[in-house]
């Protein structure tokens, strides 16, 4: 049956903005090339998330360039950036900011409110799993809702507004780690892998000489506005309503859809919001990749980092070796070869 959607196709300037977008997206792999080796599948998933107004959290051990891969997308997109290094004693308003008193024209003194590292279109929240639970709170406040709250006063964050968290998975000593309730809140788990030898050779030539390169500015703030609401836009046939569906469901161990197999290694499944963002993200890397519809292969490509971070696993599943990502591979498998 076909969907409103369906019967509904692109109009011509929405065809030439994805055709504008999957240029830019080019582009952009290209200039970020310059400086970052490899690393071709999270720099995707970082546009992804991006364009679909979503927000991602980063897993890798130190020195794979993670700071320096979002300090330099920032610079190409013509955003604000800034860095905030969590740590045990920071505190909510180190992040969002607070009023202070300072001497106004008339003599008289007056509180002033003075925006913190918050206040930016793509902020780096560095190992967030080092701060307390308030903290992590506020960082969240103003992820989901895109604005803070201080001292009473209610002050809105500028689009775009783009997150990206990091946790350091080698030392846990000292640490806050993410209730799963927060983690649900990311669009994104992006796992940053080791680089394979001749990468990493190319970084031992290319990064211990000469001062790096400067990158072009690809896009401006309201670009990247405008190619949000394009993806939001792109239509999806029903079938891949249904696939997202059975897929999210079927993680649930509780579930008459869960396969048997699943139900000794997985304790908690994706909830509503995986779908959503199964969703959003398979209509962003279709447009990325100058698809003017959603297509299955969209949504099996964004699975992984979806629902990995969704999908809890038990002892059982622990004692055997398996990780989360590996009954999501195995969820994706079954379902699209039925499919």
């Amino acid at each position: 049956m076909s969907t409103t959607e369906e019967r509904a196709p692109l109009g011509a300037d929405d065809v030439a903005g994805i055709d504008e977008l999957g240029q830019v997206f080019r582009n952009l792999k290209n200039e970020l090339a310059k400086i970052i080796v490899g690393q071709s599948d999270v720099i995707e998933r970082l546009a992804i998330c991006l364009f679909a107004r979503g927000h991602a959290l980063l897993m890798g051990v130190p020195g794979l360039a993670k700071t320096l891969l979002i300090s330099r997308l920032a610079e190409t997109l013509s955003l604000e950036f800034s860095r905030i290094q969590f740590t045990p004693d920071l505190m909510p308003m180190d992040i969002t900011g607070t009023d202070i008193l300072q001497d106004s024209s008339s003599g008289r003194r007056e509180f002033e409110f003075v925006k913190g590292p918050v206040f930016a279109n793509i902020v780096l929240a560095d190992e967030i799993n080092r701060a307390p639970a308030k903290t992590q709170a506020a960082m969240l406040e103003a992820m989901q809702e895109h604005r803070v709250t201080v001292v009473g006063k209610t002050f809105t964050l500028d689009p775009p507004f783009f997150v990206l968290a990091t946790q350091n998975p080698v030392e846990q000593e000292g640490t806050y780690p993410l209730p799963e309730a927060q983690l649900d809140r990311f669009m994104f788990l992006i796992e940053v892998d080791y680089p394979d030898r001749a990468e990493e050779i190319q970084i031992a030539r290319s990064t211990t000489g000469a001062a790096l390169p400067q990158l072009d500015h690809i896009l401006t703030g309201e670009d990247v506005v405008r190619f949000q609401e394009l993806v939001r836009r792109v239509p999806v046939p029903e079938h891949i309503y249904e696939f997202a569906v059975d897929l999210t469901r079927r993680s649930r161990p509780n579930s008459a859809e869960a396969p048997e197999w699943l139900k000794p290694l997985v304790g908690w499944g994706a909830g509503p919001r995986a779908v959503q963002y199964l969703i959003l993200g398979a209509k962003a890397r279709a447009a990325l990749h100058g698809s003017y519809m959603v297509r299955l292969e969209d949504v099996l490509e964004v699975a992984e980092p979806v629902l990995t971070h969704r999908v809890l696993t038990t002892f059982a599943a622990e004692s055997e070796g398996l990780r989360s990502r590996d009954i999501v591979k195995r969820l994706v498998e079954e379902l699209s070869s039925e499919t």
